[in-house]
């Protein structure tokens, strides 16, 4: 029988490296993608003019992050990953594995990409911009043009600019909402409901409430407005059926 790209056939002889060199194809261009997305941190974004009126709005206190930067590739991307592992030991279905992985992983790329773009070209203030601004407190404003001029450090007034849209909040969902999408087919959830399926529903929505508590958390911390992590959000969520599984599982 021949082999073909398939779950479920010859999924147990088929080698996990023939499978990424069939994909050699999606392969770079998600290479391409994730360098694309990475070499955007740094370039400077577009500094929106800020004037007295709009400072009054931005004198939230200026706090560290309760979900550090460093934790989401973590739980958005190693957790599925370590989920789709899993399934294989027991299933032993290399496609399933490889897709799964492959898919995530456009999701993130694509998200990290987009989100910078508007990050970079919107140029919104974060709500604790005052601060970062004007550590001292002392605003200083430009008496032609009434343009805020920041004295605070650079780092800090540059990443002030970045609020729209919630990078965490966007990223989180596109992990998590996609391990979501991926359990759900693992246990064979189907509408309208089903007797028996409650377990399997809360199992499936505890990344999607996780995914949540995290845009939560950016509000919290004043990093963002409620609209950033809204839209953050959105794009995640949208972003998740970059590869499809089918419904039952397979």
């Amino acid at each position: 029988m021949p082999e073909t790209d398939q779950p479920g056939v010859n999924h147990v002889r088929t080698p996990l490296t023939k499978v990424m060199r069939a994909h050699c194809h999606d392969w770079s261009i998600l290479l391409l993608i994730i360098a694309t997305g990475v070499s955007m941190y740094f370039i400077e974004p577009f500094h929106r003019f800020i004037g007295e009126d709009t400072m009054q709005d931005l004198k939230y206190p200026l706090k560290g992050n309760s979900i550090p930067s460093w934790t989401v590739p973590i739980y958005s991307i190693l957790l599925p990953i370590l989920v789709f592992v899993a399934n294989y030991i027991f299933r032993r279905d290399v496609y399933d594995l490889h897709h799964a992985t492959l898919g995530l992983l456009y999701s993130i790329g694509l998200t990290i990409v987009i989100t910078n773009a508007f990050n970079l070209s919107v140029g919104r203030p974060r709500p604790d911009f005052f601060y970062r601004c004007f550590p001292d407190g002392k605003a200083v404003f430009d008496n032609v043009t009434h343009n805020a001029i920041c004295h605070g450090e650079k780092k800090l007034v540059t990443e002030g600019y970045k609020s729209f849209p919630s990078g965490h909040a966007s990223e989180s969902f596109s992990g998590l909402v996609f391990l979501s999408w991926y359990m759900s087919g693992k246990f064979n959830i189907r509408f309208p409901y089903r007797a028996g399926q409650m377990p399997k529903l809360c199992l499936v929505f505890l990344p999607i409430l996780a995914a949540a508590l995290v845009g939560v958390s950016r509000m919290d911390d004043y990093w963002h407005h409620w609209q950033d992590i809204f839209v953050g959000a959105m794009i995640g969520f949208a972003l998740k059926p970059v590869h499809s599984f089918r419904s039952d599982g397979a």
